[in-house]
Formats: structure tokens, sequence, C-alpha cells
């Protein structure tokens, strides 16, 4: 088995002084990725460490368990044990367990990418060329898992044309199971990407996470960006709360709406343009290249959506089961407002009471209603089980009362868990 944790999941570690920059409660010189057009190129001398099993990011603050109860659960109730990517027992293609620890920042393909590279180079060690794995992955580290299972090694074709699975991976891969993952997107990641990250979820008040994963960190993370909602799942509401059709990809709606700190905060786009230096003309890096930078993100985050989306056969080569929360109310859509005394746009992704240009009164509960869907607090029911693709994603579901950070901890959900792969194997 191998267990990929979600967004946040894995330690980060500056490569050159072994200091530990995830978790941790404290601001370094490396807190967010460089941003440029060239996106290949946006890489820092962060790596990453191991899972997170539990964290206290302050003296005062109590311990959080992670992903500590989901392994703890392997090892003492399923059997499994610790395997070793780089050195495993000999008997370390059986009851046990790989955790794929990645740069949750980074490019989703380059991670599943990775995972392919690691898998194959662990059946070459334990001479096992025919092994299959079994996947636990929670929230983005399900997306992962998905595309190395449909396109194994390789990366996003060029070009705007349709994508066609290769089931490459399926070499690797026998059955993924998917914890609270975004199939569709999160309205919540879009949110993120406005406001800065919230340890909180669903409706409850948004608490930052001290001073890490700000607005300006997330906007060169691109793993946010293609956790946003896929273009088919997108929902925004007008002022009346109507639908209110948005090309979440065009990287001039953002300019026009005033999203991310690329285009809400002047400060920053001149503090980029200050960083860069003069160019090679002796003049000052125009801030186009913030736009340059948003823009192919955006592409890219888009071209991954339409890969994950590829038409699907639910018997199709690698088994995908569904566990995931649906009692919270989970953004699902945002509302877009004209602020008529300041001439600007604003979206809203909490709800609140407020008056139209015509003067009807929306009271909060009416707002809320309308944004708000059955989910985890970050990925709602509809988004894990894929229900604006073809035919849905998951031949296997169960839902729990929970929240997404704590669905792996759920012991209920962690039988269901499973007990969905061991029917899967003697089907």
């Amino acid at each position: 088995m191998i267990v990929i944790p979600g967004t946040l999941g894995t330690e980060l570690i500056n490569s050159k002084t072994g200091e530990i920059v995830w978790p941790s409660a404290f601001r370094t010189s490396q807190e967010g990725l460089p941003i440029s057009p060239n996106l290949a190129s946006n890489h820092d001398d962060l790596v990453p460490g191991k899972i997170i099993e539990t964290v206290k990011l302050a003296r005062l603050l109590p311990e959080v368990y992670v992903y500590r109860d989901l392994l703890v659960a392997l090892r003492r109730y399923a059997g499994y044990r610790d395997g070793d990517w780089n050195n495993p027992s000999a008997d370390g293609y059986q009851d046990t367990f790989y955790v794929f620890p990645y740069d949750w920042r980074q490019d989703n393909v380059s991670n599943a990418r990775e995972l392919i590279r690691r898998i194959a180079q662990l059946k070459t060690k334990l001479g096992r060329p025919d092994l299959k794995f079994n996947i636990v992955a929670h929230s983005m580290g399900g997306l992962i898992a998905r595309y190395a299972a449909m396109y194994g090694d390789a990366d996003l074709p060029a070009g705007d044309g349709p994508i066609q699975p290769t089931w490459l991976g399926a070499a690797h891969i026998s059955k993924i199971v998917m914890i609270g993952v975004p199939n569709e997107g999160s309205a919540d990641a879009f949110s993120t990407l406005i406001e800065g990250y919230s340890i909180t979820e669903g409706l409850r008040r948004r608490v930052p996470l001290l001073n890490k994963l700000t607005a300006e960190d997330v906007v060169s993370t691109p793993a946010v960006f293609q956790l946003m909602p896929h273009q088919q799942a997108v929902k925004f509401l007008d002022e009346n709360l109507q639908p209110l059709t948005i090309d979440l990809y065009d990287q001039e709606v953002w300019k026009r709406y005033g999203w991310s700190v690329i285009y809400s905060s002047p400060e920053f786009r001149r503090h980029y343009a200050q960083a860069l230096g003069p160019g090679t003309d002796g003049n000052g890096k125009s801030e186009d290249e913030l736009d340059a930078y948003l823009a192919a993100t955006l592409r890219r985050a888009r071209r991954f959506h339409e890969a994950l989306d590829a038409p699907r056969d639910l018997n199709g080569p690698v088994v995908l089961l569904a566990i995931g929360g649906d009692c919270e109310e989970t953004l699902s859509s945002p509302v877009i407002l004209r602020d008529q005394t300041q001439n600007r746009w604003v979206t809203l992704t909490r709800p609140r009471e407020y008056r139209t240009s015509s003067g009807v009164k929306i009271s909060k509960q009416k707002a809320t209603d309308a944004m708000y869907e059955p989910g985890d607090g970050r990925v709602t029911r509809s988004s894990l089980l894929g229900e604006n693709l073809f035919k849905g994603l998951s031949r296997y579901a169960v839902f729990g009362c929970d929240l997404h950070g704590q669905l792996p901890r759920n012991p209920s959900l962690q039988d269901n868990a499973l007990t969905a792969i061991v029917g899967e194997v003697i089907n």
C-alpha cells in the first residue's frame, strides 16, 4: 500500500541548512516559490521531508493530530508495517505501506510523475515487476494518484486538443481510496488564493495560520490553482444569487475582478518588479511578467483538469473508491457584487447580508443557502463523486460527518476504507 497525504501534509526542509520550514510557526527567507512565466524554473531550496503525523506550532497551542491516527490504524489494526523506499525488506511487497511525501506547493503533474518513478524503482529493488499497489490518498494526494494512474510518467500534452488517458500507471496501481479528494476542484482553494489560507473549514470564522500561507504565499503555489473548481464545475452568482458565467481560467477575468494580490495589491506588484532588478536593457523589468505568470499558471491548471476529466469507464483498469464528508456546509458558489461607492467589484467567499443595486435586501441566511453545498468544509460531496463528469468516478462511496482535515482520523471511515480494499481483493 502507498499512503499519499494532502496539502500541508509533508514536511518542507531547507536542503542547504536543514531547517524545517514547514511545519513551523516562524517565517523564513524562503516561504513562497519564485514567480516567473517560465513555470518549470520556479523552484527553491525546499525539499519534502516526512509525512506529518502530529504538529505543535507554538508552546501554548495544543498538539494537532494530522496523519498519526491513519498510520496507527494501518499498523495496529490492519496488520501493515512501515516500508522504506530506499531499502525495502525482502518481503516488502506484502503487508507493507510506503508513504509518498512531496512538495505540496509544486505542480501536481510533476509530483505524479515522481510517484511513478519511485514505484518503478521500488519494484525493481523488490524484484517484483508485476507488483501493483493500492493507494490511500487524502485530498490533493488523490489527484496526484489519479494522474499517475491515468498517464504514468508523462507530462501534460502540448496544445489545447483533447487528452486521451493511456492508463500507463495501471501497471503499478490497482486501487485508489480517495479520502476527501476534490475531483472536480474546490471553491475553498479559490478563496485561499484571494484571502490566504484559513485553518478553519466550512462556515466557521476564518482564522489565518499565524503568518504562514498568506495570500502573497499561495499566489506563487501552482498546486493551489490546480485545486480550484474544474471548468464544468465552476459556479459563481450575481448580486441576485443567479448563476453568472465566469471563465475562471482567463487571466483577464482575474484582472477585472481584482482577484489575488497580483491585482488587489499595487504594493505587491511594485515589490515584484523591484525584486527582479534591471533587465538586460538596463530598464526595470515590467510588471507584465506577473500577468504572464498568472496566465501560464491558469492554463496549466485548466489542462491538468482536462486530463483528469477525460472520459473513463467505471470498470476501468484502476478502481476508485470514495470516502468523504457530507454534513458540513461547504463553499461552492462565490458571489460577485458591484460596490458603487468605491467603483469596484467585490467577491464574497463568505456569506453576509447586503443590498442589491436595486435595493433588494439579501439576508445572510439566503446568501448562505445559495453559496454553500453539503461537503466536508473544503470539498463538496459532488466534487468528491465527480457528479458533473460522464459517469461519475467511483463505484464505491461512503460518507461520514466530519471536517476535511479530520477525515483521515475518523475510525468509521478508516474501517470503510480498509474494508473496501479487502472487499475488492476478495471480489
